[in-house]
């Protein structure tokens, strides 16, 4: 069985962003990179799955510049077999495109399942599973938090929460694109092994100039800007029906909201 994961890089959620000067984008320079958290779960479900089928292999799929490597060779320290980076250096590129790249070269490398992170925690973006699946015309289920494979191999039982608590259990046919939840399961640490194999194990590259062919960009981002600093806070301190009084006041004139 062939496994494939989508993985992206994003930048650790602790990391501070700086804007350039332009507003044309954010600065990278002091950024730290890190595996998408949910692509993580996306990386241990298809190991867990490999260790269920003997002869399998998981297989990494990236799009991002050089640096992408470095979240491919941390899921090679998970365990994973080889990677495959799309290099998108010198090239715009939005959802769309990311999209149509990833589909042709899951098309090309002709999966039988599919793995990734149900968003990524950069943009929060919830749509490339789909846009994917479409793309490459396999069926898809997102968010995944509970994965079964079938008896036969060849599809496959997943649950996912729906509004009010509730779930949905969706049997799915193989091959098919699968965006993971946490809880799903519990990602594993890299052991040393994995740490030194992972410097050896192949990433393949290939160009994204090539796979978009003559696509160009069909969402563009006129400019960037942090949101505005949230504006300090009044305690009111004395005994009750004044402090009601002067929560009465500044809600009508100064938060104008009574």
């Amino acid at each position: 069985m062939k496994i494939g994961v989508l993985l992206k890089q994003v930048p650790d959620t602790e990391t501070k962003i700086k804007l350039k000067a332009d507003g044309s984008g954010i600065e990278e320079n002091e950024i730290k990179w890190v595996v998408n958290p949910y692509d993580e779960y996306a990386v241990e479900e298809a190991l867990k799955l490999r260790e269920k089928n003997a002869g399998s292999e998981v297989v990494i799929v990236t799009a991002g510049p050089a640096r992408a490597a470095e979240a491919t060779r941390q899921a090679f320290a998970m365990g994973a077999d080889r990677g495959i980076r799309i290099d998108t250096t010198g090239v715009s590129i939005d959802l769309y495109g990311t999209a149509l790249i990833l589909s042709k070269v899951v098309l090309e490398e002709k999966f039988d399942i599919i793995f990734a992170g149900k968003q990524a925690v950069d943009d929060d973006c919830t749509a490339m599973i789909q846009f994917v699946a479409e793309l490459s015309s396999l069926p898809h289920v997102s968010p995944v938090e509970k994965f079964e494979l079938g008896a036969d191999g060849k599809s496959a039982t997943v649950e996912r929460p729906v509004a009010g608590g509730m779930k949905e259990v969706i049997d799915i046919e193989l091959p098919c694109v699968l965006g993971c939840e946490k809880g799903l399961n519990t990602p594993r640490y890299a052991s040393l092994p994995g740490i030194m194999k992972a410097k050896t194990k192949p990433i393949v590259e290939k160009k994204a100039a090539e796979l978009l062919g003559s696509e160009g960009l069909r969402v563009t981002t006129a400019g960037w800007a942090l949101p505005p600093e949230r504006a300090t806070g009044k305690k009111i301190d004395g005994e009750p029906n004044v402090v009601v009084e002067q929560l009465v006041k500044f809600l009508r004139e100064e938060a104008k909201v009574i």
